[in-house]
């Protein structure tokens, strides 16, 4: 059986990643709703 230890390492780590994913996303809808980002194609490269 695994110790403790590893267990609540392996528990911060993902706890870590998962509170950056959800800043992330957080960040990028955020963007999508104040208007910085647009899903349009033709505003990107292909001017």
């Amino acid at each position: 059986m695994a110790d403790r230890s590893a267990l609540k390492l392996v528990g911060i780590i993902f706890a870590t990643v998962t509170l950056v994913v959800m800043l992330a996303t957080g960040m990028i809808v955020k963007g999508f709703a104040d208007g910085n980002y647009s899903l349009d194609s033709s505003a990107s490269i292909n001017r």
